[in-house]
């Protein structure tokens, strides 16, 4: 069941190095602000909310850290080690993001560690949202010039399925639509998926169509009919990019096997924003940089199954700046 929060026991801390700054919850890792300094203004490059306890209320995920297990799973359940495991479906029959009470809604310890880094830890029980055995999260946030690390981490006390991402909403303009946003994705293949967003088990090649990022180029020139992105590319490297008409870059790292592109086709108003910003359909951009969707059902696609021996880890980086 989603855990109950009062809006004071949400706390907000704030990263900074020079002139950049990172505002941190310690409800579901969310980053809620994000500034930049370019061209004399200090621009925010994520959206969120003005007022922290509104996203006790974020069905948008805006910022969060989700799972225990991002993404889809078909059907609300996987088997495994021969053992039938039943989810709590919270996109009925399915499993977004970890069910109605993932991490990414949960409230987590916070510790901070100087101006530029902090740690926050959640301890996920035996049978939590239906998953099998305890898992023990430490995230690492550290901020270093313009580059803000997440390094993610997961021991658990049996095999169970751990696939976390970050959910970050880019608009490195500050406000208006991101469909002028040049995106670069080194990737070949998209992995397939019914109406229902779930994977059918097999790779489309994406040379020739909207769905080719290996040149650069901009979502409206990609997509000029606006039908809008929501799909998990395999990574052929490490690296993917950004760019907005103002100057402003993102290079993003991974060490994750796929990055789902959505270009926040469905987001709505819900809260008040932070100021000049419009949370409205193709006003950002999301790299979700994780495993494969519905792995745990596809025994071909990349394991995301945490063992003892074998926890789990996830290094992401993201540097914004001004193209050199």
């Amino acid at each position: 069941m989603p855990h109950e929060i009062a809006p004071a026991d949400i706390r907000r801390q704030v990263l900074a190095d020079g002139d950049v700054s990172v505002a941190v919850l310690n409800l579901g890792c969310i980053t809620q602000d994000w500034r930049v300094p370019h061209r004399g203004a200090r621009v925010p490059v994520v959206l969120g909310y003005d007022d922290p306890a509104a996203y006790i209320d974020n069905p948008f995920y805006l910022g969060a850290l989700v799972g225990r297990v991002a993404n889809r799973i078909a059907g609300a359940g996987f088997t495994l080690n021969g053992t039938s495991h039943r989810l709590a479906a919270n996109t009925p029959p399915h499993v977004l993001h970890g069910g109605a009470g993932g991490i990414g809604k949960r409230l987590w310890t916070m510790e901070t560690d100087g101006s530029r880094a902090l740690q926050l830890r959640l301890t996920s029980p035996d049978g939590d949202q239906g998953f099998p055995g305890r898992a023990d999260f430490t995230v690492t946030i550290s901020l270093s010039g313009t580059t803000l690390t997440h390094d993610m981490q997961a021991t658990v006390d049996r095999p169970t399925p751990i696939n976390l991402a970050h959910h970050n909403y880019f608009n490195l303009m500050g406000h208006g639509t991101a469909r002028d946003h040049v995106l670069h994705i080194p990737s070949d293949h998209v992995t397939e998926v019914d109406a229902d967003m779930i994977p059918t088990g097999r790779l489309l090649p994406v040379a020739g169509t909207r769905h080719d990022f290996n040149r650069p180029r901009a979502l409206s020139e990609a997509d000029p009919r606006a039908e809008g992105y929501d799909e998990n590319h395999v990574l052929t490297g490490d690296a993917a990019t950004l760019a907005a008409p103002n100057g402003l870059t993102l290079k993003l790292h991974t060490d994750q096997p796929g990055l789902q592109l959505y270009s926040s086709r469905y987001l709505a108003p819900r809260h008040t924003p932070l100021a000049d910003q419009s949370h409205a359909p193709y006003s950002a951009i999301c790299l979700e940089a994780q495993h494969f969707p519905d792995a745990v059902n596809h025994p071909h696609f990349p394991s995301i199954i945490a063992t003892p021996d074998a926890p789990y880890r996830q290094r992401l980086s993201v540097t914004i700046g001004a193209a050199s």
